[in-house]
């Protein structure tokens, strides 16, 4: 199995904004409202708002790849970047997603671990995420990687209000 992980540069917007679109539609639209996806979508995934993170020095976005092919992608937040004041000890993995005819090959696991290298090389001494309370798949599998809840925070898709579960995994 060939996996290569590849920091994303200004260059692969368009596919950025591709793959973010089409992972996020297939993990919840099944379990929102078309009006409160479309919102979203529009929100978060556009080309100015993407730009716009994809230049920020303090996140990074990574793509998997398997097999030449591109099976998902990665977002952090570091220091002020963070969805959460965290604190500068702190990494926040904001988006971690597989596309679904790659999930069941261990690729969610291999982003982790990857951002768990990262935030040691920035002497991090906690990584955290937020995660849809109803995402139960996700849960386990944070749960089994050692994250532990630690709180909860407020998310919107569109104007519906939905608790994303803070899940947080110390490092040192």
């Amino acid at each position: 199995m060939t996996i290569n992980i590849k920091k994303c540069t200004f260059e692969d917007l368009d596919l950025l904004q591709k793959i973010s679109i089409e992972t996020f539609k297939d993990t919840f639209q099944n379990q929102n409202s078309p009006a409160a996806m479309n919102d979203y979508l529009d929100s978060a995934y556009n080309l100015k708002q993407l730009e716009k993170e994809l230049l920020n020095n303090c996140s990074e976005f990574y793509f998997i790849y398997l097999h030449k092919e591109i099976a998902g992608y990665l977002k952090l937040n570091l220091n002020d970047a963070q969805s959460e004041k965290m604190g500068n000890d702190s990494l926040e993995i904001e988006r971690i997603y597989i596309r679904g005819k790659f999930h069941k090959q261990g690729l969610g696991k291999y982003l982790l671990n990857k951002a768990i290298g990262i935030a040691r090389d920035h002497n991090k001494e906690k990584i955290w995420l937020g995660v849809w309370e109803k995402n139960e798949n996700a849960i386990h599998f944070y749960e089994k990687m050692n994250f532990v809840q630690t709180g909860a925070h407020s998310f919107y898709m569109g104007n519906e209000e939905q608790i994303d579960f803070i899940m947080t995994k110390t490092l040192i």
